[in-house]
């Protein structure tokens, strides 16, 4: 295609170009697509194949135009930019200027440029990677809270609940004489001390035995899930059944064969394997975290304003959800709207920042995403939903989008890979509460 392409702007990353199409490639265009139309037509009184161009320019000639002038935008900008060696950082925006027939196709290509970034000598990168190994007081530890979460508890006639007992109850709740949504329930098997209930309500059941009645009253806390409720002071109509005494399950083989083991010698072993795994994923967090940091560090690029506006928009659209729902974290709540716009911005920047660095170092060493990999990543996802396996696995195959959504993740961990087998690492041995710290984990709200 014959065209003449004028650069009219260059300001940082954004272009603007003007383009010139001749009359005579648009006219060549729409010739041939209408000698292809007039070979398929079917109409009335022409034999197929020997329906006249000229009839098909009469009836279709409008809509022929208007297909070829989108194609010849399309095909255009696209060489254009091929020729000019730009990398659009997102879909560029046209503007016809001029467009007749008979004459040339004049239109305004305004693009936005990916940046140019330099590359890192991934070797220079120091990083210290802490680990920790599940010692037999982590397994113990785990073995308790398993027979722990599998105890049963036993009615003890004439009993006064105490914390730690499991109470029946039943209870209607009231605000000012009307009953509201949820208030009333029976036969509530509730665990005393796991503060599960309304804020407040377990501990006026400790010392009711069976048969006991009690009115509750309790004002709802002024930031309580249910904004209706907020603030009111709710009565509680409450009767207690059965008190129920907490027996632990013993730490042995019996324990052991309910939990899916052979016998207790085996559980240990599948419990210290459990947390070495989850320790492992942990050190791996907190050496992505540090990673990640130390690129943001050694890179600073101007960001194309499309992809960090939208980045920035899909924030602060779960931030004002959050807002709605009395949801945000405790920190942020105590920040101004500018504050909060200021912080995700920020948030925003170093995603795309990290974004676009990620995916240049993967393309420049030709990282990519097989099929074995989508594959494997689709079958872990349907194992979460037990029984609905090959719904989702289906799902994901008639579903480009969510094909898209687990591949960049396991594009990144492939990135992540690539730069630590060159990067300089260090091990340290830390404690379990160094390793769970918060800032070893990569900020993701």
């Amino acid at each position: 295609m014959t065209k003449q392409v004028t650069e009219t702007s260059a300001d940082g990353l954004k272009r603007e170009f003007t383009v010139h199409v001749p009359a005579a490639d648009i006219d060549k265009a729409m010739s041939g697509r209408l000698q292809e139309m007039a070979l398929k037509a079917n109409l009335p009184g022409f034999r197929p194949g020997k329906v006249p161009v000229s009839l098909i320019r009469k009836r279709f000639g409008k809509n022929v135009r208007s297909e070829v002038l989108e194609r010849t935008i399309q095909e255009s900008w696209q060489q254009a930019l091929e020729e000019k060696d730009i990398r659009p950082a997102s879909e560029p925006k046209v503007e016809i200027i001029s467009f007749e027939e008979g004459a040339d196709l004049e239109y305004k290509l305004a693009v936005e440029l990916l940046p140019v970034i330099e590359g890192i000598d991934f070797s220079t990168l120091k990083l210290t990677r802490k680990i920790v190994s599940a010692s037999d007081d982590d397994v113990k530890k785990s073995l308790e809270k398993l027979a722990e979460n599998r105890k049963e508890f036993e009615v003890t006639a004439g009993r006064s609940a105490q914390e730690g007992d499991q109470v029946v109850i039943d209870f209607k709740g009231t605000i000012d004489g009307n009953e509201f949504p949820g208030s009333s329930m029976d036969g509530i098997e509730l665990v005393l001390g796991q503060k599960a209930f309304f804020p407040g309500f377990e501990e006026e059941i400790i010392g009711m035995k069976d048969g006991d009645t009690k009115i509750i009253k309790i004002t709802m806390p002024d930031d309580f899930g249910n904004k209706e409720l907020q603030g009111k002071e709710v009565t509680f109509d409450v009767t207690a059944h059965d008190v129920r005494v907490p027996k632990p399950s013993a730490v042995n083989d019996e324990l052991a064969k309910a939990s899916g083991f052979e016998d207790l010698k085996a559980l240990k072993t599948g419990v210290s394997e459990q947390l070495e795994r989850e320790y492992s994923q942990l050190s791996r967090a907190g050496l992505k975290k540090e990673l990640l940091d130390k690129l943001a560090e050694q890179v600073n690029f101007e960001l194309p304003e499309s992809i960090l506006e939208g980045e920035y928009n899909m924030i602060w659209k779960q931030i004002e959800e959050a807002k709605e729902k009395d949801t945000l974290d405790v920190d942020d709540k105590n920040k101004s709207e500018d504050e909060l716009k200021n912080h995700y911005r920020e948030i925003a920047e170093r995603r795309v920042r990290l974004g676009l660095l990620l995916s240049d170092i993967g393309q420049n060493n030709n990282i990519t995403v097989t099929q074995d990999d989508l594959n494997r990543a689709m079958h872990t996802e349907a194992a979460r939903f037990p029984g609905q396996e090959a719904a989702v696995l289906e799902y994901f195959q008639k579903n480009d989008t969510a094909k898209q959504e687990i591949q960049a993740p396991i594009f990144e961990e492939k990135v992540v890979d690539f730069i630590l087998e060159m990067a300089d690492i260090n091990d340290l041995e830390v404690s379990l509460e160094e390793l769970m710290k918060p800032d070893n984990v990569e900020e993701t709200n």
